[in-house]
């Protein structure tokens, strides 16, 4: 099998900053939106692979190190499937209302990236696509929606080491 003969899908991860903790009043109704968000998203035409703990979802997952920081990480068919998704129903719905619950951060928060079907991407290597596009900008390495790269000629990046400096640089000091 040659590079040109591999199918990819794609692999998106976003996170976002906590205004408050997750067992707080002002959470609520994101917390009681997972469950059926995310059961959305599974349904969804293109929908591949999310990434989930134990309990369903990915709030206990820790990414970069920061508990204030949540991941959401996904594989979908292509970026039509997950844009389909994204701005539709309960989804487009908690975009609406994400200020309520998330920290504005200026740095990327989302990154997508084109993986072999079948590959499950790990937090690691999302931290390290998502540092990669803060320093790089869209590359085929990892992309945004408004700049994106074609699946083909495609291959998976070893995972570079994050360097603490990158993850001391993410945190937002709090007051």
């Amino acid at each position: 099998m040659t590079t040109a003969d591999i199918v990819y899908e794609l692999a998106e991860v976003n996170i976002a900053r906590l205004k408050f903790p997750l067992d707080s009043p002002e959470l609520k109704d994101f917390v009681d939106a997972l469950d059926p968000v995310n059961a959305d998203a599974d349904a969804a035409d293109g929908f591949v692979w999310r990434l989930q703990s134990d309990d369903g979802d990915a709030t206990d997952i820790q990414v970069f190190g920061d508990e204030w920081l949540i991941i959401n990480m996904s594989v979908w068919r292509d970026a039509n499937a997950l844009t389909a998704y994204m701005y539709q129903g309960r989804h487009r719905e908690m975009l609406a209302r994400r200020r309520e619950w998330f920290e504005r951060v200026e740095e990327a928060m989302m990154a997508m990236w084109w993986v072999p079907a079948g590959h499950r991407p790990t937090v690691a290597e999302a931290e390290s696509r998502l540092l990669h596009l803060r320093t790089n900008g869209p590359t085929p390495y990892a992309f945004t929606l408004r700049t994106s790269f074609p699946a083909e000629g495609a291959q998976p990046v070893p995972v570079e080491v994050v360097p603490r400096s990158a993850v001391d640089d993410l945190r937002v000091r709090r007051g």
